[in-house]
This record gives structure tokens, C-alpha cells and sequence, in this order.
């Protein structure tokens, strides 16, 4: 008879652990369930697909090359640089050549690289650039003791189609030469970790994926209080390498959302701000001319995901605005261009803001009397983030552009201007 109770204990007892388990087994699977679908992130379709499988890239070797006749050095031996060979054309002229990644790819030669000599020179420096691609960005110059500046326009010894040639004094101090400032990956983590470490009660860091080699993706989450039915704007920025006219803008803006005044307390009050401060730092430190580490143009793949920083950053979004269940009502994307401009969308009837772009270009453009920026208003055709976030959430997006050689004061002022003029906008809805 003991046996036997012992039996039947025995397998009740089996009978309640396996119910347990499976209990915790649908829980889990309920909560896993849950998680991915707020992470989860629709295709949407385009009229002008775009492919974004990964291509093969050719890196530049990382080299000093010695003039040693002349003891004259270049290097690319840092984050940023792009040079991918040198040639002697007398004792005082070099052409330095630069490539792409990969192609096809667009003409926007970037280049970057130090250089010194044993004694006091004046040296000439020739760009060049494989055939059909021509020289965009005007040199900017820095050496130990000086900041970024534009070359002089009497040290441009020639510019035309054909060739683009700088005079330069060198010494031993390396002096950089590159087509835009050098604002590599550690830089701008170093400029966002200190915004914010001193603003610890808005700036909300968290890590959402990793580039193809591996380096961070961060995401910046600014809101004040409880995040959750707050409605979101979208901030993101260097899905192209060179293009660090639109992140000083991005910086700036950003800077302004940070001072602690009644607009931006009252701003903060009602919205969420979920920033992008970086979505290709491979190519950033690549010294890429347009592409991440996998040859793509990452402003071509927001209809696909597949590649790892597109994928990561738009499940972020969905996941923000989903978990916090906030609709997404704003993004701007900050690149660079020949001249200062807006892409912005030709649907505007039934969209998050219709009068934004009116109201918010009348606003900057109050503040600067003599300048007016063209806009181009079009949907997007192909899978880039403004027709994303129109696609995806009916939103209202833009793409800032500003020139290349904007006066970098401007660029400041002007992003300033936009960051307050938003949140005027905003904080009257």
C-alpha cells in the first residue's frame, strides 16, 4: 500500500512540474512573442528599388609613403584617412590619388591625409582620381597649433575639369589635408558621452546594434519624466561619410534641444526626441567617399534592412514608438550637399504635420532675410529615410542639406535657429 501511495505522489507530483513548466514555457514564449513584435519592422515598397545585397569594398593600405630623396612623408595611418597612393611628379609636385570603396558610386571624393617634411618646404600637391570622378570638397587644413581652415584661395594654383592643384607649405610638424574636417567615430562619441554625462536627466544612451565591423550603434533617447505617450521626433545623421557639413549642423540642433529654458521645457513636457548621432562609423573611419563596410549606400536600404545599421536603427524607431506607445510625428535626416537645401515630401494632405514645412522654412528664413535655401518637394521614389518615415508612419520628414563649403559660423547659427523654430511649431500643437 506505501508503494503504491508513493506511486501516485510520485506521479502527481510529476504532473504539477511539467504543468509549471509549461506554464513558464508560455509565458516566456508570450513575452519573446511580444518583444520581437515591437521590434519588428514591415518592408515598405518603392517605385525605383535599389539593391543593397553587400558588394565587395577595396581597402586603401595603411602606409607612410616616404619621398625618401626629398624627406618628404604622407600618411594615412589614422581613423578617417583616405589616401591610396602617391606619386612624385618633380621635387616639388605630388599626385595624390584617391579612390572609391567600390562602384558605381557617386563623385564625392574624399580624401585625407598628413603630411611633413625634415626641413622647411613648399611643396605641390596635385589631386587625382580614377577616371570619370572629379574633385568635389575644397582642402581644409590643420596643423598642430592651428584649427580647421579652409586652403587660401591664393595657395589653389589650379582648378578645373582636368586637375586640382594646392600650393602648401609643410614642416615637420604633420599638417592634415582632407576634403572635410576630420570628425571620425571616437570623436563623436567622445562629443555625445560628455553631453551626456552633464545631462543625465534628458539624455537617455543606450547601445542598438553594431556596424559590420562590429562598432556601436548608439541611440540618444532625450525625454524628460516618463517617456511613454509622448509623440517622437527622429534625429539621425553620417549614413554618409563625408558629408560633416550636415553633422555640425545635426550637432548644433541637437545642442540647442540641451539649454534649459521654457521653450524647451515646455517642448520637453509633450514630446521624445530619439537621436541617431552616428549610423556609419566603418565608413567614417574607412574614409569611405560614400558606402559603409559592406559597399552600400545605407540611404538606399530603408525599404529592405539588410544592412546591420539600417536593420538596427529602424527597429529601434519601431520599438521607441511602439514599447513607449508614441506616434513618430517628425524626422530629419542631416547630410551634405553643393548648396543648402530640403528634400521634403509632395504629400502633405493627412500626414503628422501638414503646414510644418511652410511654417518652419517661413521661420528660418524670417531670421535670415538675404538667404533662402531651395527646396525640393517630391515623394520618394527610392528606399531612402524620408520616404520612410512617410511610408512607415505617415510622418512628416525632411532631409537637411547643407553645402559643402557653407561657412561653418552659418551652418552653426542656422541649426540653432531650426532646432528653436521646431520646437515653437511643436509646442503649439
Amino acid at each position: 500500500m506505501y508503494i503504491r501511495y508513493s506511486k501516485l505522489f510520485y506521479f502527481i507530483k510529476m504532473k504539477l512540474s511539467i504543468q509549471k513548466l509549461a506554464s513558464k514555457f508560455i509565458f516566456y514564449f508570450l513575452i519573446t512573442a511580444f518583444i520581437t513584435s515591437c521590434a519588428s519592422v514591415s518592408h515598405i515598397k518603392v517605385e525605383k528599388p535599389v539593391d543593397t545585397h553587400s558588394k565587395k569594398i577595396f581597402l586603401q593600405p595603411k602606409k607612410v609613403y616616404n619621398i625618401g630623396d626629398l624627406g618628404i612623408s604622407f600618411s594615412n595611418k589614422f581613423d578617417g584617412a583616405r589616401l591610396n597612393n602617391v606619386v612624385k611628379v618633380n621635387d616639388s609636385t605630388f599626385q595624390v590619388w584617391s579612390y572609391p570603396e567600390n562602384i558605381p558610386i557617386n563623385s564625392s571624393a574624399h580624401y585625407a591625409f598628413k603630411v611633413w617634411s625634415e626641413t622647411p618646404k613648399t611643396i605641390y600637391l596635385d589631386f587625382k582620381y580614377p577616371e570619370k570622378y572629379s574633385h568635389r570638397y575644397i582642402p581644409k587644413i590643420k596643423t598642430e597649433t592651428t584649427s580647421w581652415k579652409p586652403i587660401a584661395a591664393e595657395n589653389i594654383i589650379k582648378n578645373d575639369s582636368l586637375s586640382f592643384v594646392i600650393k602648401l607649405p609643410v614642416t615637420k610638424s604633420p599638417t592634415t589635408v582632407a576634403a572635410q574636417e576630420i570628425i571620425n567615430s571616437t570623436i563623436t562619441t567622445n562629443w555625445y558621452n560628455n553631453l551626456a554625462h552633464s545631462h543625465r536627466d534628458l539624455i537617455h544612451y543606450s547601445e542598438v546594434g553594431k556596424s559590420v565591423l562590429g562598432k556601436v550603434i548608439p541611440m540618444l533617447d532625450l525625454y524628460k519624466g516618463d517617456y511613454k505617450n509622448k509623440e517622437i521626433v527622429v534625429l539621425l545623421t553620417r549614413q554618409h561619410p563625408p558629408e560633416v557639413s550636415g553633422f555640425m549642423a545635426f550637432q548644433s540642433f541637437f545642442e540647442r534641444l540641451l539649454e534649459d529654458d521654457e521653450l524647451t521645457k515646455t517642448f520637453f513636457s509633450k514630446y521624445r526626441v530619439v537621436v541617431f548621432p552616428i549610423l556609419n562609423p566603418d565608413g567614417v573611419d574607412l574614409g569611405h567617399w560614400r558606402h559603409n563596410a559592406n559597399g552600400i549606400d545605407l540611404n538606399r536600404d530603408w525599404a529592405y534592412y539588410r544592412q546591420p545599421e539600417v536593420k538596427s536603427v529602424t527597429k529601434a524607431i519601431v520599438k521607441a514608438s511602439k514599447k513607449g506607445k508614441g506616434a513618430i510625428i517628425l524626422g530629419i535626416d542631416f547630410h551634405s550637399t553643393q548648396e543648402d537645401l530640403y528634400y521634403t515630401s509632395h504629400t502633405i494632405e493627412g500626414t503628422t504635420i501638414p503646414n510644418f514645412y511652410d511654417d518652419w522654412f517661413e521661420a528660418i528664413d524670417s531670421e535670415f532675410p538675404d538667404y533662402k535655401p531651395n527646396e525640393i518637394r517630391d515623394d520618394s521614389k527610392m528606399p531612402v529615410s524620408k520616404g520612410w518615415f512617410l511610408k512607415m508612419f505617415n510622418a512628416t520628414a525632411i532631409t537637411y542639406e547643407i553645402g559643402d563649403e557653407t561657412p561653418r559660423d552659418f551652418v552653426k547659427q542656422k541649426a540653432i535657429v531650426a532646432a528653436t523654430e521646431m520646437m515653437k511649431i511643436l509646442n503649439k500643437r
